[in-house]
């Protein structure tokens, strides 16, 4: 994510991919370390699929360089702001 030029080759959800999570999952939040969840050729049709089917957490720009694999709780702590759809948030991720 942290590069000086934009790279569209990134890997995120189509929409085929964000239907089956909300059809077969009962996630409630998707962390990417890039700046979509969605791949670059199918932006708007993903993030719909993934917000109005059951309102699923998008938390976009995750740092995980330095993070384990393993079991975590994270805390996703917003700014609140009125009338807004998004929000910059400050995630703690605890072991």
């Amino acid at each position: 994510m942290f590069q000086k030029e934009f790279d569209s080759s990134y890997v995120g959800f189509m929409k085929d991919g964000a239907k089956w999570l909300v059809e077969n999952t009962d996630i409630k939040l998707i962390g990417i370390d890039y700046l979509s969840v969605a791949a670059y050729d199918d932006l708007i049709p993903s993030h719909l699929v993934l917000l109005e089917g059951r309102e699923i957490i998008l938390v976009e720009g995750l740092k995980l360089d330095d993070i384990q694999p393993g079991i975590y709780s994270v805390h996703c702590l917003p700014l609140r702001l009125t009338g807004a759809e998004g929000s910059p948030i400050r995630c703690i991720l605890t072991k």
